[in-house]
């Protein structure tokens, strides 16, 4: 649907505050839909309040389970976000970034974006570069719809601008020369990514991708993020998220098994810990870049494979040979740590039922209410050793939680209540 359908009503503000939890959360996503609320008044001034009603609630909220003391961790009061997608628009001759405001009744207003002060630095510096540069000149403003921008705690970073036309070679050249003033922004680290895309059509200037560092335990660790991949979008939260992880699964020693890994996020700060890690991801894009990331940090004992949950499970249990797992050695493979990082609905059933296959587990959660729900179902046989709150993004309703569990002493897995009726598969087989 083109801006112009929608009604015609404007204001411009100083951002400093999102909407609630999406992957995208801060705009429309490229499927055209849109936050139910944007929040306008975010002040630093406010963070210690907000802070402290999150920790409550997750107190509240997980009481019963009696976990240790809950570890918060506080974003930064400005500039956090990495990443954000701006809608463009057309009035006049003039164009604007614009967010979309839902939250009296049921009109959609517009709301022009001039200042994005939850964003980092170089978003910030980028947004108003890109848009000085295509104010002037037609082949760059005509017909743009949305602008991406992709920044990284390195300062790498790219910037992908979305047309309704055929982008031609006098538009490339013109990129060219929107590439080198990018890349003179004070805080880029280096060449800014410049993409073109329209119907059927991508232009990269040079590549798609930023090379992002971060810090965990004082150790500098490499990751690729690929254009319209997901990334964490606060990467100093990211940076929190792993280092927990990594004290958490300390003395795990053993093998890890990381269900849907993405780019290798979580595999890269873990390897360390444990023998062998066995990573399972479906996208062949994701498990391309995991592989590179894992190269890049010169780990050599964790593996990502592009299979499913159910597949590499049915694997593991011996019910099923994959070509893609002749590599893995399932009678010396000893998977005693899962990690878990499930989208906003939480663990379905039969995932719920793997985790008490496992002495350690890992959730990481983007929903505390399906994350209890999910714990409910595990309370019989797995204990709460570490509970944490991560403020992913800070002034919204929004919470993130790690959770680190063990096994009871006296509970067995189902495998091992399989093995001990004589049925080493575990088909059919309960701990309850």
């Amino acid at each position: 649907m083109h801006l112009r359908g929608l009604q015609r009503f404007t204001r411009t503000i100083t951002f400093s505050v999102v909407t609630a939890r999406t992957t995208r959360c801060f705009c429309t996503s490229s499927l055209g839909t849109m936050p139910s609320k944007l929040l306008l008044a975010a002040r630093p001034e406010t963070y210690e309040q907000q802070i402290g009603e999150k920790r409550k609630r997750i107190e509240t909220l997980f009481a019963a389970f009696k976990p240790h003391e809950l570890q918060v961790f506080e974003s930064e009061r400005e500039n956090y976000r990495m990443r954000s997608e701006f809608r463009v628009w057309h009035e006049g001759n003039q164009c604007d970034y614009i967010m979309f405001d839902k939250s009296e009744g049921n009109a959609v207003k517009k709301v022009k974006v001039k200042h994005f002060s939850v964003g980092s630095l170089l978003l910030n510096e980028l947004m108003t570069l890109v848009m000085d540069f295509v104010q002037p000149r037609p082949i760059m403003k005509q017909k743009l719809y949305q602008v991406n921008f992709h920044t990284t705690l390195s300062g790498e970073a790219m910037v992908t601008i979305i047309y309704h036309k055929k982008l031609t070679a006098e538009w490339k050249t013109a990129a060219e020369e929107l590439r080198s003033l990018l890349t003179s922004a004070p805080s880029s680290s280096g060449v800014v990514q410049v993409i073109g895309r329209s119907r059927k059509q991508k232009i990269e200037l040079d590549t798609s991708h930023v090379d992002e560092v971060m810090t965990v335990a004082g150790k500098h660790l490499h990751y690729r993020q690929v254009e319209g991949a997901f990334s964490q979008p606060n990467g100093g939260m990211c940076q929190h998220m792993l280092t927990w992880a990594l004290e958490a699964t300390v003395n795990c020693e053993t093998d890890l098994l990381e269900l849907y890994c993405g780019n290798g996020n979580f595999t890269v700060a873990l390897a360390q810990n444990f023998r062998q890690v066995i990573g399972t991801e479906v996208s062949k894009a994701s498990v391309a870049v995991a592989q590179h990331n894992l190269q890049k940090n010169h780990i050599s004992n964790a593996k990502v494979f592009r299979v499913s949950s159910e597949e590499f499970t049915e694997a593991w249990k011996g019910n099923t040979q994959l070509h893609r797992l002749e590599s893995v050695n399932f009678k010396t493979l000893k998977l005693d740590t899962l990690l878990v990082d499930p989208p906003r609905a939480g663990l379905d059933d039969e995932t719920v039922q793997l985790l008490k296959e496992f002495k350690h587990i890992v959730y990481v959660s983007c929903n505390p209410e399906t994350l209890h729900d999910n714990l409910l179902k595990v309370a019989d046989t797995h204990m709460i050793k570490k509970l944490a709150l991560f403020d992913q993004f800070p002034y919204t309703d929004h919470i993130e939680c790690g959770v680190f569990l063990e096994r009871i002493a006296q509970a067995d897995s189902p495998k091992q209540v399989a093995i001990q009726a004589g049925n080493p598969s575990g088909q059919q087989q309960t701990a309850l």
